[in-house]
């Protein structure tokens, strides 16, 4: 699922960025040895946690081709991403990191949702882990790393300017309950009770 989430950013930044053909998107951890070659954005995701301001502990009943389904609640689920700009190591090429870096903060600040249309594998419509909401997105603010110089250096590499990004999804940890055909009438009897 996770991979389709990634999936579903690369096709929304590539659609946004069209006028960049041969830039690259990568997922990879930037460390030391990362080296794209190439204009390159990479989405390192860096942190996954329930959220639990959008928790619910409603089960939901649906019913379709004759039978009654039981569904848990879905678990709400942050997805954050760190996005840099790779466009080389001399002085122009931190200006064309920082350029790029503006351009997909336009792109993802058009979306406070993730658009359905975009959606890949088990995130759309239809897939095992079907979203029954609009996924939402919030860029800019704090990220969820206490010292961004501290994760810099752990990877073994130079400080670069960062969006941070993060991206809801809802997961279905439990199987469906088929409760079986609905109810469709009632019968009630009158009448005295038996004597012996």
């Amino acid at each position: 699922m996770i991979n389709d989430l990634d999936k579903t950013l690369e096709t929304l930044l590539k659609q946004e960025l069209k006028h960049l053909e041969n830039l690259v998107i990568s997922f990879e951890t930037p460390a030391a040895e990362f080296n794209p070659g190439k204009p390159a954005l990479d989405l390192f995701l860096y942190d996954i946690r329930e959220n639990r301001d959008l928790r619910s502990n409603e089960w939901q009943v649906e019913r379709s081709a004759g039978m009654v389904t039981k569904l848990a609640p879905p678990v709400r689920v942050d997805c954050s991403y760190m996005i840099t700009a790779w466009a080389g190591s001399d002085d122009k090429a931190i200006l064309e990191e920082h350029k790029l870096l503006g351009q997909v903060m336009k792109a993802l600040l058009r979306y406070p949702n993730l658009p359905a249309e975009l959606l890949q594998g088990e995130l759309a419509q239809g897939g095992s882990e079907a979203q029954d909401l609009p996924l939402p997105t919030t860029a800019l603010l704090p990220g969820r790393l206490q010292s961004l110089a501290e994760f810099w250096q752990a990877i073994g590499n130079k400080p670069k300017a960062a969006l941070n990004y993060t991206v809801t999804i809802c997961v279905q940890p439990q199987t469906p309950i088929q409760l079986g055909p609905p109810v469709t009438e009632v019968l009630i009897h009158f009448g005295s009770p038996s004597q012996e």
